[in-house]
């Protein structure tokens, strides 16, 4: 240790950040981290955590004026009212609460917090300032930002991205919001919910675009048709200028004008600015680090995990790539398998799925040179889901023909993103649908729309 100052600095303390560091710790890694903004990065202060309350108190006041569905429970309410600043109050405690806990968690174990922007000055030296420090390993783990289509204008108040609309500071009586992904679904859901009127823009040629096929039809159905949202599909909004009204100009001419624009069109590395080019790392194409299965650079010494590697941009993925390269670093060959790392959209009801789309699995069998099978299972048939008058949704199973290995899983239903785990275990497993359809579900349990999944798959 005397030829360095610390065993591992990390840069970036987001979640993929916070658990690289609390496994360096574990290993016995002096260990450091460094952050230029918020203590939590995207997760904790723009994205997973305030979005998902908001969700959740959106989705109350969406389930209290269900009067038709409350009545099937025999259930009778009166007006439901909600105050917008106690709904963005809830979202911003939590917040607060989630990034001391963080950095509470991390001073506790002895992790020193550097703040401040920091660069890779040379192999296994780090600047933040005019301080210059030295690590056996430093791990890049510095995120993504919204991407902003050119000829989008932001003013952050009529135009904006998740960034700043999970501080929900006003409710926009019709808000257009550009792009049909995680994101864009997850606030349409809450603008609805609230009373606003949603127009979707699309510019590919169908919704949900990185959903299964199937999957992607019966959201339409039920989370698009039934609300206050207008589509419109393979469209490009080619211009977006701010104001009262907001104006959007359309690639097919049309011209709308809104109360405000969410632009919900994916994310940016970044990795702008960060000293790559002091031990000759280039970036790809489009800002990237390019990384190993051990999350490892060309240069070595040097780690990068997170949505700055593009691999798979999710809090949880980044989490566990962390792992991954901690153990690396301490000579213990290591691997992330993405094809069991589990995703989830927090409608009502929730979207998730783990392993490949249909499509994906297709292409994997015609290269490879076996065939695929797919099954379906439907909450209408479930118990639990009866008793809770919530029987809209479906899991979808691909499978190997040959061998009944599981390939992909897909459920939209009440409660999805937690069902989603036993399928995600199943596939780490790379299980057989004829193995799982032995398993013994509790009755009545959701789970059981799985069960029923499996056993169709298996014809048990």
């Amino acid at each position: 240790m005397a030829e360095f100052d610390y065993d591992l600095v990390i840069i970036g303390a987001g979640v993929g950040g916070h658990g690289a560091a609390l496994h360096a710790v574990a290993n016995g890694l002096k260990t450091a981290i460094i952050e230029a903004a918020d203590m939590g990065g995207t997760c904790v202060n723009r994205g997973c955590i305030p979005s998902k309350a908001l969700l959740a108190a959106s989705g109350r006041v969406r389930e209290l004026r269900a009067k038709e569905h409350l009545k099937l429970l025999g259930i009778e309410i009166g007006d439901i009212n909600f105050d917008r600043g106690a709904i963005s109050s809830h979202a911003g405690n939590l917040v607060n609460k989630q990034r001391t806990d963080l950095t509470n968690s991390l001073k506790k174990l002895g992790v020193e917090i550097i703040h401040g922007r920091g660069k890779v000055a040379g192999k296994q030296a780090v600047q933040v300032g005019d301080r210059t420090i030295t690590a056996r390993d430093v791990i890049l783990c510095t995120g993504s930002l919204p991407f902003v289509p050119p000829g989008i204008e932001l003013d952050g108040k009529t135009v904006f991205t998740s960034d700043e609309g999970v501080r929900l500071d006003w409710l926009p009586s019709w808000i257009a919001i550009i792009g049909s992904g995680y994101i864009g679904l997850e606030f349409s859901d809450i603008y609805t919910a609230l009373g606003s009127e949603v127009t979707m823009i699309e510019a590919l040629d169908h919704l949900m675009p990185g959903f299964d096929p199937d999957i992607a039809k019966l959201a339409e159905r039920i989370l698009i048709k039934p609300r206050d949202i207008e589509t419109k599909v393979g469209v490009l909004a080619k211009k977006v200028t701010p104001g009262s009204p907001v104006t959007i100009e359309l690639s097919d001419g049309e011209i709308l004008e809104v109360d405000a624009c969410l632009v919900a069109t994916g994310r940016i590395p970044n990795t702008k600015d960060l000293g790559l080019e002091s031990v000759g790392i280039t970036p790809d194409r489009r800002g990237f680090i390019e990384v190993d299965d051990r999350m490892a650079t060309s240069v070595p010494h040097l780690w990068s995990i997170g949505d700055a590697t593009g691999k798979m941009m999710l809090a949880h993925a980044a989490a566990a790539q962390g792992v991954v390269a901690v153990e690396n670093i301490c000579g213990r060959d290591a691997t992330v398998d993405y094809l069991s790392i589990p995703a989830a959209a927090f409608t009502h009801p929730e979207i998730s799925f783990v392993g490949l789309t249909e499509p994906q699995a297709q292409a994997k069998a015609d290269a490879e040179g076996f065939q695929i099978a797919t099954t379906r299972s439907y909450f209408k048939g479930n118990a639990k889901a009866i008793a809770e008058a919530e029987t809209d949704g479906l899991a979808k199973l691909i499978y190997r023909q040959d061998t009944g290995e599981l390939l992909g899983a897909h459920i939209i239903g009440i409660h999805a993103s937690d069902l989603i785990h036993e399928a995600s275990a199943a596939i780490s497993q790379r299980a057989s649908v004829h193995t799982l359809a032995r398993q013994v579900h509790a009755h009545p349990t959701l789970s059981e729309v799985l069960d029923d999944a499996y056993k169709r798959a298996a014809h048990v």
